[in-house]
């Protein structure tokens, strides 16, 4: 119940947990919050002319003012919560208090539940409230609720009855063997990049990674873990988030082993995600020129405080030069939501990230035989569609993206580019010990992430926000795939592919790089 000096923070408004009924919280337990302040001014500007800050001046520029921040101190220090850490940069106050207190300064109830997995989470159902006079100030508060944010977009292949992965696979590709097939730039390797991974959990051991590209016959990359939020690299068995993790870097690693792989490891939530995100992208140590992001949810299951905040985290990524891959999905266009509708996945769906959609590739002799739109059942599919919350972009107003299928909506249409990711046709990866083949999205988000970094080496520059100038290059760049469907929502709804963009795999396959 809000107090009268207090308003609803905009799209911060959370649905009540579908699951099991809630429980009384310990309200004497520390928790963490992210709080997302204003920038000084807009960088609007700077996207549509395609003008770039490097990390100093975007902090001045476009950071947060220390004003804000100190205002939004003195707010915490009323209801007893410390600061943690302020990022102007980031745009970030992080704060820390017990429950009790931060239900009294939000004006929320929380309460424990128990989510799919079995675990203890804690949920709010509702708006969250903030004092009048930070209506403008404040953008997003994150970390309230704790519910998992988005899923690793990995697909392990399926076991025959006593068969071993391998056996049952159609053919299965190293990615450095991939890259060769799909032409990436020969003699470039991606030194003096920095590739940034997001895992929201997981792990990878030194030593599979060392028998991987010594297997290869591939000098094993930098690899580094940056925990963000009490985060982990936490690697278990091959039957958890490892997959995710060690597909990620072996693939990205193999197609860039000359670049510097960073790791940023952080909780499942909507405060890690985003914490994470922003970590990397104004990473003063390292400068990654790439993020890499195989994990995502439907755009339906997000906050729109959390659409808002995660696309403006990407708007500053593009403005600093660096390019942001995310996969598009793994359940087709129902993207795994059970509503009977079809739905795109985030962040893939962000105006400002490659999206990367999936294909079943054949090849005959190193050589590709056909190349179609990933589609192997129902829930397992290429992600892609059109958005429901994000308008066209301009790049796109001449792809022919239609309305969101049961809408007028003409948004930003998923994905942009696609690569092999169909697990019949997966890769050969190193996981806790194991060797298994994956597909997915997952992996042709680390492919492109891996072929960004030799293209900046080649080009002696950042990338950078690529989209505008990969659709107004288009045909030239990229092999268009017009086969196969992406339909996966009850009813058949979905989307084929066509000539030209579709919503299955963009604009096709990189190609004559």
């Amino acid at each position: 119940m809000k107090t009268s000096n207090k308003v609803a923070l905009a799209g911060s408004y959370k649905k009540a947990h579908s699951g099991e009924t809630t429980a009384k919280i310990n309200r004497n337990t520390f928790i963490e919050v992210t709080l997302r302040i204003r920038r000084k001014k807009s960088i609007e500007s700077l996207l549509n002319a395609g003008k770039r800050v490097d990390h100093a001046d975007y902090e001045k520029e476009f950071g947060a003012s220390q004003k804000d921040a100190d205002q939004v101190e003195a707010f915490a220090r009323q209801y007893k919560l410390s600061t943690v850490e302020v990022s102007l940069s980031r745009r970030s106050v992080i704060l820390r208090g017990s429950i009790a207190n931060m239900e009294a300064a939000f004006d929320v109830n929380l309460s424990k539940a128990v989510d799919s997995h079995g675990d203890d989470i804690r949920v709010r159902k509702g708006d969250i409230y903030i004092p009048e006079a930070l209506k403008d100030v404040v953008e997003g508060v994150f970390g309230l609720d704790n519910r998992k944010a988005a899923r690793p977009l990995f697909k392990l292949l399926k076991k025959a009855d006593g068969i071993s992965p391998q056996a049952s696979v159609s053919s299965s590709f190293t990615p450095n063997q991939l890259a060769g097939i799909y032409g990436f730039p020969a003699g470039f390797n991606g030194k003096g990049q920095t590739i940034a991974i997001i895992e929201l959990g997981g792990g990878y051991r030194t030593t599979d990674l060392t028998n991987y590209f010594k297997k290869l016959g591939i000098k094993k990359p930098s690899i580094k873990a940056i925990l963000v939020d009490k985060g982990k690299n936490n690697p278990s068995n091959a039957n958890s988030a490892d997959g995710e993790v060690m597909l990620d870097i072996e693939v990205a690693g193999a197609v860039a082993s000359g670049a510097k792989i960073v790791v940023y490891f952080s909780p499942n939530t909507d405060k890690g995600f985003l914490d994470a995100i922003t970590k990397a992208v104004h990473d003063t140590t390292h400068k990654p020129s790439v993020v890499s992001i195989s994990w995502g949810g439907g755009e339906a299951v997000w906050t729109q405080q959390s659409l808002n905040s995660f696309n403006e985290a990407f708007k500053a990524a593009a403005v600093l030069g660096v390019t942001v891959c995310a996969a598009a999905g793994d359940n087709g266009s129902s993207d795994g939501l059970t509503d009977n509708s079809v739905h795109v996945d985030f962040p893939a769906s962000s105006p400002y990230v490659l999206a990367c959609g999936g294909t079943t590739l054949k090849v005959k002799n190193n050589v590709i035989t056909s190349e179609t739109v990933w589609h192997d059942s129902n829930d397992s599919a290429t992600g892609g569609g059109v958005s429901n919350v994000f308008p066209l972009p301009d790049y796109q107003k001449n792809a022919g993206v239609p309305a969101a299928i049961g809408t007028n909506f003409i948004g930003r249409g998923v994905p942009d580019v696609a690569g092999n990711a169909d697990p019949n046709t997966g890769y050969n990866v190193l996981v806790d010990g194991q060797q298994l083949v994956i597909g997915g999205t997952s992996a042709v988000a680390p492919l492109f992430a891996g072929l960004i970094a030799c293209l900046n080496q080649k080009s002696g520059k950042w990338s950078g926000f690529i989209n505008p100038t990969l659709y107004a290059a288009n045909p030239s760049v990229c092999r268009d795939i017009t086969v196969g469907n992406n339909r996966t929502a009850t009813g058949n709804a979905g989307y084929d592919a066509r000539v030209g963009w579709d919503p299955c795999t963009g604009l096709g396959v990189f190609s004559k790089l």
